[in-house]
């Protein structure tokens, strides 16, 4: 009997152990996002998975563009974070965003830098000068800062006479380098990869009417796995806790009106 007795209580606590087991399942949360939010993004995933330790994020952060692409193509991403609001409104116009989902978190800057030590350049007026031979910009048709880039260089009129000395890089941190190495006597990238940069100083700002604005937008995508998850995680990149560490990188927080269809 006791030895009947001691292998039910055995077998009890097998069984409890297991259902303890399946009740602290790992979730893994997917996210695709734009290059420059890897610094903020990567403090950010720190941070959740300490509160939600059942939560893990794998990120793949590349060009909007990219991404997009990998997504369309069936890469199993839960969320989407770019800026450049071309890339979502076309995954939303083909139905592979979840409906309501899709927000509004992050502003930021277009800037002119050169290396530190550089002199003669002040202004983006003063690309089309003779003393400039090279400028870094960000592919026009893959990343945000590059469509940006095109942007003001057609509102200043000055395009054309540019154009014959653009480098082109698929990331925004790619100018930078470039900068740095000195392989382009100017640039123009968001300003927070700008503030992350070493041997590069910001010359000017680009106007905000010389550009449309750069708005960094999130969305939860319809074929996710983990929607409740995904939602959660969205809504913590808009908490105070999240924005205090955009903020930290250079960011401002967009005003999202609300939830776009």
């Amino acid at each position: 009997m006791k030895c009947s007795f001691y292998l039910s209580l055995g077998i009890l606590s097998l069984v409890l152990v297991s259902c303890g087991k399946q009740e602290t399942k790992t979730i893994s949360l997917n996210v695709s996002a734009g290059q420059s939010l890897k610094p903020a993004m990567t403090e950010i995933k720190k941070i959740y998975t300490q509160q939600q330790p059942n939560v893990s994020i794998a990120y793949q952060f590349s060009s909007g563009g990219f991404l997009k692409d990998s997504i369309q193509k069936g890469e199993p991403i839960d969320i989407f974070f770019t800026g450049g609001s071309e890339f979502l409104d076309d995954l939303q116009s083909k139905g592979f965003l979840l409906e309501k989902t899709r927000k509004q978190l992050l502003s930021n800057r277009l800037v002119l830098i050169v290396p530190k030590n550089s002199t003669g350049i002040s202004s983006f007026k003063d690309l089309s000068g003779k003393q400039v031979k090279t400028v870094a910009v960000g592919n026009f048709k893959t990343t945000s800062p590059g469509q940006h880039a095109e942007q003001i260089l057609k509102s200043l009129k000055i395009l054309d006479l540019v154009k014959p000395k653009l480098v082109f890089t698929e990331f925004s941190f790619g100018v930078a380098r470039l900068i740095e190495m000195r392989q382009a006597d100017a640039g123009i990238i968001y300003a927070t990869d700008a503030i992350n940069a070493n041997q590069i100083k910001i010359v000017a700002i680009a106007p905000k009417d010389s550009h449309l604005p750069s708005i960094y937008s999130v969305a939860v995508l319809k074929a996710s796995k983990h929607i409740p998850e995904a939602k959660e995680f969205i809504q913590f990149l808009g908490s105070t806790q999240a924005s205090a560490v955009f903020v930290k990188y250079g960011f401002a927080m967009a005003k999202d009106e609300q939830a776009r269809k």
